[in-house]
């Protein structure tokens, strides 16, 4: 057979071919068990993250000399910690080599034998002479066909996929220790006296109250603040259908009435953008809380004006088209300002407390004439 002839019957695409989807199946397989393994070890049947709780003490020094021991705990997810599977088929190489060896070997090898004698005479001398002939003749063939098939295929762990990464940070940045116990020691961590724990806890009271009221200060003023922002957006909306009383008056005489109008209209709503916040808070510190008007405040110094181009102060200008809603902003506005200024004073009268405390002198008085009870009851 001729040497093209033994490639005769491979079939490459399969050689080739099967292997590669032999890989392409083993890769979603491996795809599987890394689902599997995320959704098995990481979530629960309510589909939960598993988390891992770890505890552990803290020692925090107060003011007053003593310290607080305090039991934490923290949650950590568990696919946060643990080395996720994610093998994936990185290589495929296929190697295939073909060697083909043929020998032949060719020997012929035939065998014929013969023999001969004669004898003569001649003067008295005799001779004889005698002889053999042979052949040798043989075939030989020899053939010899070797094949190598190889395939090496390399997978590596990639480590937790990019989206599951981004899930755990988003999750690992809302964990935070969780405080489970307190303790009140000395300096040094040891036991206090009856005495000095007693201060000691009704200071670590005063300490919980005055963190609490500084959080609701905070939420009072960002309240305040979004009161006042919305209270100028719509004074906003209404100096803008002042604006816009130029364009539908069609006289030169009226426009110019107009625009010499808005030029004082302007500098008043400029100054009151200004002046919201502390405007505000005059009226809220009033004794009755309206700045003495059942109305728009005076107190703003807004100014109003027609299409012919006469100006009057706001406050008397209630058919308005903002007028309704200007005002109802106002009194929420008011309203969490009064708010905000209840809830500092209450931090001041327990920062004057916990300080009357800390310094030992447990009777002096509350500022602005608040007690410690009337705070209390505030607070509850």
């Amino acid at each position: 057979m001729a040497v093209a002839e033994q490639f005769a019957g491979l079939q490459m695409d399969m050689l080739i071919g099967a292997p590669l989807t032999a890989a392409a199946d083993a890769s979603v397989q491996l795809a599987n068990s890394t689902a599997d393994f995320i959704n098995k070890v990481g979530f629960d049947n309510e589909g939960n993250v598993r988390k891992v709780a770890f505890g552990y003490q803290k020692l925090s020094m107060n003011e007053d000399g003593t310290s607080n021991l305090d039991d934490l705990k923290v949650d950590v997810p568990i696919l946060a910690i643990v080395p996720i599977p994610n093998l994936q088929v990185d290589e495929v190489n296929i190697l295939f080599d073909m060697e083909v060896k043929e020998s032949v070997k060719s020997e012929s090898s035939t065998d014929v034998g013969s023999s001969f004698s004669a004898s003569a005479g001649f003067w008295a001398v005799k001779a004889r002479v005698s002889g053999s002939v042979s052949a040798h003749n043989s075939n030989t063939r020899s053939t010899d066909n070797s094949a190598k098939y190889h395939v090496d295929v390399r997978a590596t762990n990639h480590g937790t996929p990019e989206g599951l990464a981004r899930v755990l940070d988003m999750i690992a940045a809302n964990v935070a220790p969780a405080l489970v116990g307190s303790t009140l020691k000395d300096e040094n961590g040891g036991e206090l006296s009856t005495e000095a724990k007693k201060r000691a806890e009704g200071l670590k009271t005063l300490r919980m109250q005055i963190s609490q009221l500084e959080k609701r200060v905070l939420a009072a003023q960002e309240g305040f603040d979004d009161r006042i922002a919305i209270l100028k957006d719509i004074a906003m909306s209404q100096l803008n259908v002042y604006h816009g009383l130029t364009e539908k008056v069609k006289e030169d005489g009226a426009k110019e009435a107009i625009n010499k109008g808005m030029a004082e209209v302007d500098q008043a709503w400029n100054d009151f953008f200004g002046r919201a916040s502390s405007l505000v808070e005059i009226i809220a510190e009033s004794s009755d809380g309206s700045g003495g008007e059942q109305g728009i405040s005076s107190i703003f110094g807004l100014k109003a004006i027609d299409a012919q181009g006469n100006v009057k102060d706001y406050a008397d200008a209630k058919e308005a088209e903002k007028y309704n809603a200007i005002y109802q902003a106002q009194n929420t506005a008011v309203g969490a300002r009064k708010n905000l200024g209840t809830t500092k004073e209450e931090l001041l009268a327990k920062k004057a407390e916990y300080s009357a405390m800390l310094s030992g002198n447990t009777g002096a008085a509350q500022p602005q004439g608040k007690s410690s009870e009337d705070t209390e009851k505030k607070q509850s």
